[in-house]
């Protein structure tokens, strides 16, 4: 797979796919521009080769059509103070007033597209709309890591129709640091895995059964592995109908030699609400009509003495409802375990970004992943489609 440095872009038009999806407040201003940093060394490296920069991102969910929402432009201010530079923003993503625009173009000139996702084509992976992107530009570069685990025409169709396609510098740091950790991991190498469903994660616990010393399972998820073990969850959210997977997956751990750690204790509430009733049990010892919603102090003890030894930490979705800030705790305590451990310490998906940057941690773990959904196919062993497109060119 090329990357961009493997390409001549001294004056030429070049395409730039990045994932600027962040998020917005309610009077929509930018909460966390950790995406649109990520990118800038891939565009400013572009800038002082005096390419002539094209951008293009979605941001939400507009479903092909136009929600003044989710226009770009939200973006285009603070993109601009980031790279101190002007930047053009256009009307749409192809069409021939963007062509226009683009010919207008000079040197180390900005243009930033239309969102994507105002075309339905995008998601649909349609050509025709590929190579409209694709005839805006002498070089198409991949950054977004975010979507590539996508079959979206920005990302793998237009491919086909570019002169030239590489990835950037986020999309190889990314692939990088994951590959590193799972190819030839320094151990014991520990997989933390939380969030709500098993069910989102089965083939991610199955690929790293072939690779991990040590499992460490939080969130709602840990209430199915919990039952299947024998414990009474209360009203607690269980996949009743994956009660046998979870089963199967802790013998074959234990038959592999495998560590696999579940809660001890919980924080449970009365009931779903940030103002309801809450108590720290024992797991044993979870009330008949109350829901477990963290974990608990003795598990959060409990999983920092086992990442004490770990010289690789691969972490992918919270330990309880963080948002909330009475059951929060369980997720900030692993996210400064992990910060203090001696570990290469890998973190994405599930919103655990998020709650690394609420922690305080985050120039303590060593890479904070840009992706949520590329992230757990990576944990899945899958090849993300807009990677193998690049390589495929």
């Amino acid at each position: 797979m090329k990357t961009i440095k493997d390409v001549d872009i001294s004056g030429k038009r070049v395409f730039i796919r990045v994932d600027f999806n962040v998020p917005l407040d309610i009077h929509q201003n930018i909460v966390d521009d950790s995406r649109i940093r990520a990118v800038l060394r891939t565009l400013e490296y572009a800038l002082d080769h005096n390419a002539k920069l094209i951008i293009a991102s979605h941001i939400g969910r507009p479903n092909g059509k136009i929600v003044p929402e989710m226009s770009l432009s939200l973006v285009a201010k603070r993109l601009g103070r980031l790279l101190g530079k002007d930047i053009v923003m256009a009307n749409d993503c192809i069409g021939s007033d963007v062509k226009t625009l683009i010919d207008r173009m000079k040197p180390a000139d900005i243009v930033l597209l239309e969102n994507l996702r105002y075309h339905s084509e995008e998601q649909k992976n349609e050509d025709t709309f590929a190579k409209e992107l694709a005839e805006l530009c002498d070089v198409y570069i991949n950054d977004a890591f975010a979507v590539s685990h996508r079959i979206n025409a920005s990302v793998v169709a237009i491919t086909k129709f570019a002169p030239v396609s590489a990835a950037g510098f986020l999309l190889q740091k990314e692939l990088f640091y994951f590959k590193n950790a799972l190819a030839d991991p320094k151990r014991p190498l520990v997989a933390i895995l939380g969030g709500s469903k098993v069910s989102s994660k089965i083939d991610a616990l199955e690929n790293m059964l072939h690779h991990v010393n040590k499992f460490i399972i939080g969130g709602a998820m840990a209430n199915t592995f919990l039952k299947s073990a024998g414990y009474d969850m209360g009203k607690s959210k269980v996949e009743m109908n994956l009660i046998g997977v979870a089963t199967s997956v802790m013998k074959k751990a234990a038959e592999r030699g495998i560590k696999f750690y579940l809660p001890v204790d919980a924080v449970v509430a009365s009931d779903f609400d940030a103002g309801a009733e809450i108590k720290i049990v024992p797991i044993q010892e979870i009330p008949e009509s109350w829901i477990a919603l963290d974990i608990g102090p003795a598990t959060s003890l409990l999983y920092s003495q086992a990442l004490y030894d770990a010289k690789t930490i691969i972490w992918n979705g919270p330990m309880g409802v963080f948002e909330m800030e009475a059951f929060s705790r369980g997720t900030f305590a692993m996210a400064h375990s992990v910060a203090n451990s001696y570990a290469l310490s890998i973190v994405g998906g599930g919103d655990t970004d998020v709650a690394i940057h609420q922690s305080g941690e985050t120039d303590r773990i060593t890479y904070i992943s840009t992706g949520g959904g590329a992230f757990l196919a990576l944990m899945e062993g899958k090849t993300l489609p807009a990677v193998a497109a690049l390589d495929n060119t």
